[in-house]
């Protein structure tokens, strides 16, 4: 009984504060924060700490149970509204293109250059290897053959460069690689916390494809027409992986170089901006996906395969090193 007057007690005295603050903080919920009037956001924190309060009162002196599970729903709907994002989705999405993917992007510099020169190395590895041995084609290559071989004539080749067969099975293909990329890409970006090893190799094998297929085509004097067909979509694609392998790195370097940090603190501070890299490097694959999927089909001519490709690659460069600049 004293303790049912007790509580009793408790929320006459307090209750007015409860509900000025509940009926602010459902006004924020409804229209933001910034509908608020000066008066009352000068109001907001003072209610919340009054209720903060309360709610410590409350669990010290064993008040009812209900009362408790009121002031604690209060207070973390409060402390959303107080000290929470106040940031709209469409603030947030806009932010992101505007700034923080492109100075992530030029932060990344070292790592972006160290995986471009490790695929780089895989290229030019699998094409020597390749022009001297075509045995070593099919290890390179595996499942993305597709009927593409040393066997195959130059017609042959040239006709599957044309994109003039079963357009179903080209875009099953195309969704086929933007899986398949898409997952190398996550997986370069995830392995970085093996100290960046394993995100070395997948970079590497990347390149060694991509050899093996310019050394199959220029066997067949076809390295000109391969060149235009891939560019539709491989600058975009292949900086797609760059990036994904260098988001990995960059959690790598936070690991092994930590310096004076705590190694958990530098990682947390360079993996948030490593996870922004990798969401760019996913978009870039999306935009490659649909430059070949449907580009790469209706554009069969060569200098314009050139033009639409690389134009596309020098717009995303410039991009990321111009955009953002302004931000502080």
């Amino acid at each position: 009984m004293a303790l049912e007057l007790k509580s009793t007690q408790f929320r006459r005295e307090r209750e007015g504060t409860w509900r000025e603050l509940e009926k602010l903080v459902e006004r924020a919920e409804k229209s933001g924060v910034e509908t608020l009037d000066g008066a009352s956001l000068t109001r907001l924190p003072t209610l919340y700490r009054a209720t903060l309060s309360s709610l410590s009162v409350a669990r010290a002196v064993s008040l009812d149970r209900n009362l408790l599970n009121y002031l604690e729903a209060l207070c973390a709907r409060a402390y959303l509204s107080v000290y929470g994002v106040r940031e709209r989705p469409l603030s947030l999405l806009l932010a992101f293109f505007a700034w923080r993917l492109p100075i992530a992007v030029r932060a990344a510099w070292r790592p972006i250059a160290i995986a471009a020169l490790v695929m780089l190395a895989g290229t030019l590895s699998a094409w020597w290897l390749t022009v001297h041995d075509p045995s070593y084609y099919g290890s390179f290559v595996g499942e993305m053959e597709q009927g593409r071989n040393f066997q195959s004539t130059p017609e042959q080749l040239h006709q599957s460069l044309q994109g003039t067969g079963n357009s179903g099975q080209l875009g099953a293909f195309a969704a086929y690689l933007f899986s398949r990329n898409a997952g190398i890409g996550m997986l370069s970006f995830a392995l970085g916390f093996m100290l960046g090893i394993p995100t070395l190799i997948l970079t590497f094998v990347n390149g060694l494809t991509l050899g093996a297929f310019l050394a199959l085509h220029q066997s067949k004097g076809l390295l000109l027409e391969f060149a235009g067909w891939l560019s539709i979509h491989g600058p975009t694609e292949l900086t797609s992986l760059v990036l994904a392998g260098a988001a990995g790195l960059k959690l790598a370097s936070a690991i092994l170089f930590a310096g004076r940090e705590p190694r958990l603190t530098r990682l947390a501070r360079d993996g948030r901006d490593a996870a922004v890299i990798v969401m760019g490097a996913v978009l870039l694959l999306f935009l490659a996906g649909l430059l070949e999927g449907i580009g790469r089909q209706t554009i069969l001519d060569t200098l314009p395969r050139f033009l639409i490709g690389w134009s596309v690659w020098g717009a995303i460069v410039a991009y990321f090193c111009l955009a953002g600049r302004a931000h502080r």
